[in-house]
């Protein structure tokens, strides 16, 4: 089917008041066992549809992490593109990311590309920077999909090279600037700044202005809600994409998992919203 560019449906549903982006890390190894019956393709299926159709209203995308599938071998892959089909055919408002920070040279991009968006079906995906923008250039000239650059991760590590002081300014710091000034002329760049860096988060809005902002470390990663939304927020009050994975999929192991993740999606909506 066709799909509508990514930051429109993404604005849609920012304009319905949620800035939540569930992360479907799906690790085979914490998914309810009452589910695993059967193979895994369908112990999968059922638990991130499951989750799906429990947080659909309170969500701005959802976001699967490309490697909890391929860890699953075939049955895992073929289950990421079924959950594909299975949100654009019951949500086809709400956005997909792939995450699989990718970025190689040119002529490997042209498949990374193919392998995202035309045989994944995928709205945006996250990439690496560091080959600079020539290497990147298949997925930015995608002017219907999401281009969400590393920019200041959330790994208690980032700093080794993100922090380095290069012209007066930390690296993480040139690649926002870069990315606003330089690479976003399809308009279809976004960032990627862990809440876990508040203060990085702000110095990055700051840079790039009202373009989207992929955060995460909310939940497990213990970031702060109320200073993340205050640092992150656009002019507009929007501009966010806040993520929790375990905190979320994760928050009950038992049989009324489902629930428990519509309930913490619920409240991590509203807590944003009480800060916006």
């Amino acid at each position: 089917m066709t799909r509508g560019n990514f930051f429109d449906l993404l604005q849609a549903r920012w304009d319905r008041g949620t800035a939540v982006c569930v992360g479907l890390d799906a690790d085979y190894k914490k998914i309810p066992e009452h589910l695993k019956k059967g193979d895994v393709r369908d112990a999968l299926f059922a638990f991130n549809t499951a989750i799906i159709d429990a947080t659909a209203e309170y969500v701005c995308a959802f976001k699967p992490q490309s490697a909890y599938y391929e860890a699953c071998g075939p049955e895992g892959i073929a289950t990421l593109l079924d959950i594909v089909g299975y949100v654009q055919g019951k949500y086809p408002d709400i956005p997909l990311i792939l995450d699989a920070k990718r970025g190689d040279i040119g002529s490997t991009n042209d498949g990374y590309v193919k392998a995202a968006f035309e045989v994944g079906g995928f709205d945006a995906i996250t990439l690496h920077p560091y080959l600079g923008k020539e290497a990147l250039k298949p997925f930015l000239d995608q002017e219907d999909k999401g281009c969400i650059i590393l920019c200041r991760t959330s790994n208690p590590g980032a700093g080794e090279f993100q922090d380095l002081v290069v012209d007066e300014s930390p690296l993480y710091l040139h690649v926002a600037r870069r990315v606003a000034d330089e690479w976003n002329t399809n308009g279809n760049c976004a960032v990627v700044v862990g809440a876990t860096y508040p203060e990085e988060l702000a110095h990055v809005r700051g840079v790039i202005g009202d373009m989207p902002i992929l955060i995460p470390g909310i939940g497990a990663q213990g970031g702060d809600i109320e200073k993340t939304v205050h640092a992150g927020k656009n002019s507009k009050g929007q501009g966010m994409i806040i993520n929790s994975s375990r905190g979320i999929i994760f928050a009950s192991q038992g049989e009324g998992f489902a629930e428990a993740a519509s309930l913490e999606a619920k409240k991590l909506r509203d807590a944003i919203n009480q800060y916006r």
